[in-house]
């Protein structure tokens, strides 16, 4: 089986395990092709560490992701509980709510702007009925650091993801249990909480693992409706990488290299407390 799989895991580990090296290297200090080779060298750490500028960045960065990953969980679970129940019209809703799964994100961040801008259409419509007199006093949604633009774009698109990963564990494991249970004389939420939820949490560990790594090192939507400075840290490194110094490329590798030693440590700090729970439940 390990000699079938040889070329493909060669060519990956070429392709993303040199691409990752060589990033290490340059973000301390190995960059001959741009006449600077000081390896190893953590100034570039040091210079972005120290500065507060990082930390507000880094602070901004995870509050879009937590909050996002946060709300496509709660609405993608809430989804999928739905959806294993009958309910008038829902042949064409499960077909309906995987939509925005075959939408780019891109599209996403554009009909964010069409919709929710100060000249947009929910600010029209609100003009159109009274409950303001001009859109121009609708409030500011985007360009702002609170970043309803972004978090909206975020849950509008990986809460149909949440929803079709739990909702295909629970097709898996069917409801026998839920009824079990009921017959037992458990409440609803008793139910959830220690039948359905175990059963579904390896579903939502899976989904959290994927759309945080993916929110957390995300550049399109901050860049475009994100409110400035301070950005977020694939921002701040896109701007090092388009500076006209060349040699700032290597400040904004150290950009993208913090980016991925902070995912990291929040990703297997995530992972290894979900061991120890289904440790604690018998579940290995």
């Amino acid at each position: 089986m390990w000699i079938q799989l040889m070329p493909v895991l060669v060519v990956l580990s070429v392709l993303f395990g040199g691409a990752l090296v060589l990033g290490v290297m340059q973000s301390l200090g190995f960059a001959p092709w741009f006449g600077v080779n000081t390896f190893p060298d953590f100034q570039y750490f040091g210079a972005l560490w120290g500065d507060w500028f990082f930390w507000q960045s880094l602070g901004l960065t995870l509050y879009y992701a937590l909050v996002s990953t946060f709300l496509s969980l709660v609405m993608g679970v809430l989804l999928a509980l739905a959806l294993v129940r009958y309910f008038p019209g829902k042949t064409f809703y499960k077909y309906l709510y995987k939509l925005p799964l075959m939408i780019p994100y891109t599209v996403g961040i554009a009909l964010a702007v069409i919709m929710m801008g100060n000249s947009g259409m929910i600010s029209r419509l609100m003009a159109f009925v009274g409950l303001i007199d001009d859109p121009s006093q609708f409030p500011q949604i985007l360009k702002t650091h609170y970043g309803w633009g972004i978090i909206a774009v975020y849950v509008w698109k990986q809460t149909p993801f949440v929803a079709l990963t739990v909702y295909a564990v629970l097709l898996g494991v069917g409801r026998e249990t839920e009824e079990a249970a009921a017959i037992l004389g458990a409440n609803k939420w008793q139910i959830f909480f220690q039948v359905t939820f175990p059963q579904i949490l390896p579903g939502i560990v899976s989904s959290t693992l994927i759309i945080f790594a993916f929110n957390i090192g995300a550049f399109e939507a901050p860049f475009i409706l994100g409110g400035g400075f301070p950005d977020t840290l694939p921002v701040v490194a896109w701007r090092y990488f388009n500076d006209a110094d060349y040699t700032l490329q290597l400040q904004g590798m150290a950009t993208v290299v913090s980016i991925a030693l902070i995912a990291g440590v929040i990703l297997y700090s995530y992972l290894s407390f979900y061991r120890r729970y289904e440790r604690r439940i018998g579940r290995h």
